[in-house]
């Protein structure tokens, strides 16, 4: 019925010319000394320390932080759900209209 043609190789035409040769190359080691190590830098800003009433302010921010974040999340799941119970009930009614309709013709 339906044959696929499969390609065939095509023989090479003219003259084929051998691949380049490529000849190694030395590596000289490089004269040059190691560079000094650096001196280190001592920071100019000074250390953070935390008082019992900025740990407090930190964690109560994280606290109502968590808790705007889970509210947000729950009222968008409880938005899916109301809109999936309603075009549930919207199909049933459809549907119930639709079979009401069959039976009468």
């Amino acid at each position: 019925m339906l044959r696929p043609k499969i390609p065939t190789m095509p023989t090479p035409t003219g003259i084929a010319t051998p691949p380049a040769v490529v000849e190694p190359t030395t590596i000289t080691p490089s004269t040059t000394p190691p560079p000094a190590t650096p001196t280190p830098v001592t920071p100019s800003r000074p250390t953070v320390q935390l008082t019992p009433g900025t740990a407090l302010a930190l964690i109560g921010g994280g606290t109502a932080m968590v808790l705007v974040v889970g509210a947000v999340l729950v009222s968008v799941l409880l938005a899916v759900a109301i809109t999936g119970a309603s075009l549930a009930i919207c199909a049933v009614v459809i549907r119930s209209l639709v079979h009401a309709d069959a039976k009468r013709r």
